[in-house]
């Protein structure tokens, strides 16, 4: 959940583009450069990426905004592929900097 909050820049519970769209650069993406796809529809994407996971959830809704449970069971379902617990949470550290270890800088939404 602290990778969550990192994400949830409006503190609403719920991310959505408009949060997504202040950690990541979209303009860098291959596809968007090459004008296949816009921002949005890449920042959507990222989005459906943990809707997807939930979306087994009777009633679950494709809406682009991913709630806490989503979030949760998608790393629940990432973790069960990592042997060792602590190799997961290296991986949330480096993917999220949960730590607040090193200076980041707004990159593209695959430099993750």
């Amino acid at each position: 959940m602290r990778a969550f909050a990192i994400m949830d820049k409006d503190g609403s519970g719920v991310l959505n583009c408009d949060d997504i769209r202040q950690t990541y650069n979209a303009k860098k993406d291959p596809r968007v450069i090459r004008g296949e796809k816009t921002e949005d529809e890449v920042l959507m994407e990222f989005l459906d990426t943990f809707e997807t996971n939930h979306s087994h959830v009777v009633g679950n809704v494709k809406d682009g905004n991913v709630t806490p449970e989503e979030w949760c069971e998608y790393y629940h379902n990432v973790s069960m592929s990592i042997d060792r617990d602590d190799y997961f949470e290296l991986m949330m550290n480096n993917a999220w900097n949960l730590n607040n270890d090193r200076v980041t800088k707004r990159g593209s939404a695959f430099a993750m």
